[in-house]
């Protein structure tokens, strides 16, 4: 093994609905955030396992102690299982990036939302610190836009399960001010429609789960690209549902607050620069997937001047990408030591 080999970074996005990493081995992979134990020893002998993960674990739901244990972007509730399940879930990422190979360093760059990382910051380091050597915590923005090299008079806008993040770019590491969290984002879509559904069709049998799958298929803004039709069991037969209209409403319950806190955002820059930063919005997670709204956002900054809204190409691995990228150009003096 090379000198080269014998460190691995990695870059790791904890996300509250998936987690990816990213290493430098190559090595790729991603989970969706749910970790799962038997509930007693004949759902361990059924499943012939420890502990699950992602959509295994919701496959076998009914067999587990299930939690999806990040919310908002912090640990769920504070409590001593929902630690444990993040550390089980950063175990599972790392061990999977490493493969059988061996290392004699590890250094993991760990991105976060936005206002969590001050209040996340020492919990995320101590679920870490069996697994890597030296750690680091950024904010989930700032790591998507190091890796697409927006550093200078950019946005970041970074929509996740938990929460929506901004970060502007004034070229060097962001300072409090440059980040806001709003959490106005994916579960707030789900929970939104959810309850828009339940109004509508009250006779109809569906689950939560059910509803953010809807939500990830067909989510839209704006007019509609086709009919959003769904099954939903009434008295236990399937039956075709039409939920275009609370689609649209849930997904746009989430546009007041994105455009107020970009508007703000841009605003406190350098007047100079503002306009060089309209013309650099990035859109990245899972959210930015939403069919209609890059083309939203950018109407309504276009009242304010020429912008451009632009969606990156990969939401799924952006922030582990880009936390990979730091950690490989990271100092040795910006490292957290064990």
């Amino acid at each position: 093994m090379t000198e080269k080999q014998e460190i691995l970074n990695i870059g790791i996005d904890l996300g509250t609905s998936r987690s990816a990493i990213s290493a430098s081995n190559g090595r790729r992979d991603w989970v969706e955030s749910f970790v799962g134990w038997p509930k007693d020893f004949v759902a361990r002998k059924v499943l012939g396992k420890a502990i699950l993960f992602g959509q295994e674990a919701l496959e076998n739901r009914l067999s587990l102690d299930i939690y999806r244990p990040l919310e908002r972007g912090v640990i769920k509730d504070g409590s001593e299982r929902s630690a444990a399940a993040v550390k089980e879930l950063i175990r599972h990422l790392i061990e999977t990036a490493k493969g059988d190979n061996g290392y004699t360093q590890t250094r993991a760059i760990v991105g976060v939302p936005a206002e969590s990382f001050k209040v996340n910051k020492l919990a995320i380091i101590n679920l870490v610190s069996d697994f890597a050597d030296t750690i680091m915590v950024v904010s989930e923005p700032f790591s998507v836009a190091y890796g697409l090299n927006a550093l200078t008079n950019a946005m970041v806008i970074d929509i996740g399960a938990g929460t929506m993040d901004f970060c502007i770019m004034r070229g060097t590491m962001p300072a409090e001010a440059d980040q806001r969290t709003i959490l106005t984002a994916g579960d707030h879509i789900d929970a939104h429609l959810d309850t828009l559904l339940r109004e509508r069709y009250p006779a109809a049998d569906f689950t939560l789960n059910m509803v953010r799958r809807f939500k990830e298929q067909h989510s839209f803004v704006g007019q509609p690209p086709a009919p959003v039709i769904v099954e939903l069991p009434v008295a236990g037969k399937p039956t075709a549902h039409d939920i275009t209209m609370e689609m649209r409403r849930a997904c746009e319950s989430i546009l007041p607050a994105m455009v107020e806190t970009t508007l703000e955002l841009i605003a406190g820059f350098d007047p100079e620069f503002q306009k060089q930063v309209r013309n650099n919005i990035i859109l990245a997670g899972g959210g930015s997937q939403i069919r209609g709204l890059r083309e939203h956002l950018e109407g309504v900054l276009k009242e304010y001047g020429p912008c451009a809204v632009q969606t990156t190409a990969d939401p799924l691995f952006g922030g582990a990408d880009g936390a990979l990228a730091m950690a490989v150009d990271m100092p040795e003096e910006y490292w957290e030591k064990r």
